[in-house]
């Protein structure tokens, strides 16, 4: 009778130390980094389904690919840093830890802002400087439209001075509720030893 009371002991164990909410916090990690790899292809397509390049003279299209190349750089940008944080997050909490879920949300938050913030920075200012220089707004508002991001990046000096602040805004935000998160876990895990 001991036995059939004490099967599932091996899973419980496994729950409490945190490893079944940490690992698939890697997973999600790597999932985020595979979309990213695999978004300047689906723009791409975008472009294509759409006949961008059929419309425009050859200084837009020089814009367009200029502007497709470095979504290509915040792609693989984002790919790096979702892989980097991926091997960090499955060692946030120590197995003794009571709170392992907090930590780990308090990771994907920050790493979300860090990516969020520079995605809109750096292709934001330079999607509104390329589009100043090259590009018809229509186009790009058309792309970005697309990914779901219809009317977020300004055009011409504005844009450019704007998407920095916005960035390094969406930064510290969630760099802020991060800490918070972060801090309270560690406060209750620390009491929790003493």
């Amino acid at each position: 009778m001991n036995k059939f009371l004490t099967f599932f002991n091996p899973v419980f164990a496994y729950i409490d130390t945190g490893k079944i909410f940490r690992k698939p916090f890697g997973w999600l990690y790597g999932l985020i980094a595979l979309f990213n790899a695999l978004l300047p292809f689906i723009i791409l397509y975008w472009m294509i389904d759409y006949n961008l390049f059929t419309y425009l003279d050859g200084g837009q299209i020089f814009g367009l690919v200029l502007l497709w190349l470095v979504i290509v750089a915040a792609a693989w940008f984002s790919v790096l840093l979702w892989w980097n944080r991926m091997a960090k997050v499955t060692k946030l909490t120590a197995d003794t830890d009571d709170f392992v879920v907090t930590p780990a949300f308090a990771h994907l938050l920050q790493t979300f802002g860090e990516w969020l913030g520079c995605y809109v920075a750096i292709v934001g200012a330079l999607s509104a400087l390329l589009t100043w220089i090259f590009i018809d707004a229509t186009v790009v508002e058309l792309l970005f439209s697309q990914m779901g991001l219809g009317g977020v990046f300004s055009r011409g000096i504005t844009g450019i001075i704007i998407a920095p602040i916005y960035g390094f805004l969406i930064l510290i935000v969630f760099r802020f509720a991060a800490e918070i998160s972060r801090a309270l876990a560690s406060i209750a895990n620390n009491t929790k030893k003493s």
